[in-house]
């Protein structure tokens, strides 16, 4: 069966409804904003309007009316993942509403979807192709305890993700559509139209949502969205033994890439792993390409600009996802491969960003006074020592940042993009 023959009415439903979904909270944001309103300050904070964050009402809401449409084939996949996915999306909700509620209970609701989702289906992670695991996987225990971890990995992954308009859902989008076109490939296309009917309910949000960015996504959306990719995932290796567990990762590969990288980095400069900061990937293509290059658009457009980057990251491993689904050995060189894309790609704009802290914008762009002078020291980082052979494209990312005034520091992306500059953070060796 091709796309062409998929039914359309579960589409169409759960596309409107998430699009008149989200514009009603927009209309309605007088009534709900006390709760709702995204603030303008903060460590990822990098829009100028107070915004609600409470998207993810709208798509769920649209799933459940989609439901309503499908055939019963797909009503008997959709119901149980929905129901599952509800601690997850309750607590990233209560944190959108409330601000009370910690990563770590959000982290533990999602693995807790998880485990729900196993007790209503049966369905677990039970072969990766390494041996060793897939011993282990074999005792149901240690399988439904792995699937879960994994699931709130993925969903996790989404949420850290979700900074700029258009960004997670997009994203979301990319895994949803590979997954789907695996599944239609391997002739399942119950899961596939499952897989197209969110992307549609999804893309309803995004309209919304990109490029001007009056609703957000929030907690409870990218705790939702992540969980229902992470999900499809495990259902798709479950249902098609054809398909290589290491295809579903292809597809979740950049929101995996940037929290593995992030962890990794975090305790390299000894901080917690679950420390928030403005270092992420598309944190830093907003300060050093676009807050740069593109200061003549208004400020949700530049911030919409950040997107495609990380979406054509995202295309790369989706690409070879779904043209070898079935070859392990070319799937795990993608994942070499595409890990070492976004590798480069970190490094380059770590390089773009350190040159252009080297000297401040309103002192490049605006002329001396008379009779005064005024000398800019540049900023030059020490960066820890590596491997000649790879330092010319890993040594912008694997540095040690400890910020002189954190407080200050923390706000370099939006002041620098009203045009007040602040103090650049200070690199220095990691202590042995």
């Amino acid at each position: 069966m091709s796309i062409n023959n998929l039914p359309l009415a579960g589409l169409e439903i759960g596309f409107a409804t998430s699009l008149i979904c989200s514009l009603l909270l927009v209309f309605t944001t007088r009534w709900h904003g006390r709760y709702s309103l995204d603030a303008t300050r903060g460590v990822q904070k990098f829009h100028i309007t107070p915004t609600p964050r409470i998207g993810g009402a709208a798509i769920m809401i649209g799933l459940w009316m989609a439901l309503g449409v499908l055939p019963q084939a797909q009503q008997e996949l959709l119901l149980p993942v929905l129901v599952a996915a509800l601690p997850a999306f309750v607590f990233g909700l209560a944190e959108d509403l409330t601000r009370t509620v910690s990563v770590r209970a959000r982290l533990l609701a999602t693995m807790a979807s998880g485990a729900v989702c196993w007790f209503l289906t049966g369905v677990t992670l039970q072969y990766t192709g390494l041996a060793p695991l897939d011993g282990l996987l074999g005792w149901l225990p240690f399988s439904v305890l792995f699937t879960a971890f994994a699931v709130g990995g993925v969903a996790n992954a989404v949420n850290i993700i979700d900074g700029f308009n258009g960004l997670a859902s997009g994203t979301v989008v990319i895994g949803l559509a590979t997954l789907g076109l695996i599944a239609l490939g391997a002739g399942d296309v119950h899961l596939a139209q499952l897989c197209f009917v969110i992307c549609a309910v999804t893309a309803g949000f995004f309209v919304v949502n990109f490029p001007f960015g009056k609703l957000f996504l929030g907690d409870g959306g990218a705790y939702l969205l992540g969980f229902l990719l992470a999900w499809l995932s495990v259902m798709l290796v479950y249902r098609n033994p054809s398909v290589s567990a290491w295809a579903p990762l292809l597809a979740c590969a950049y929101p995996v890439f940037e929290t593995l990288f992030t962890i990794c980095r975090r305790l390299w400069c000894r901080r917690h792993p679950g420390h928030p900061d403005s270092w992420h990937l598309h944190s830093l293509v907003k300060t050093a390409i676009t807050a740069r290059y593109l200061r003549m658009l208004p400020a949700p457009l530049r911030n919409a600009c950040v997107s495609p980057v990380s979406w054509s990251i995202a295309l790369v491993p989706a690409a070879l996802a779904v043209n070898h689904a079935g070859s392990p050995d070319v799937l795990v060189q993608g994942v070499v491969a595409s890990f070492a894309l976004y590798l480069v790609v970190y490094g380059l704009v770590v390089a773009a960003w350190r040159a252009r802290r080297r000297l401040p914008t309103h002192l490049a762009t605006a002329p001396l006074a008379p009779a005064t002078t005024a000398t800019v020291k540049a900023v030059k980082p020490v960066i820890t020592p590596i491997a000649p052979a790879i330092a010319p494209v890993i040594s912008p990312v694997i540095v040690s940042a400890r910020v002189a005034k954190p407080s200050a520091a923390n706000q370099a992306a939006p002041l620098a993009d009203l045009g007040r500059e602040q103090p650049a953070p200070a690199f220095v060796r990691r202590r042995m």
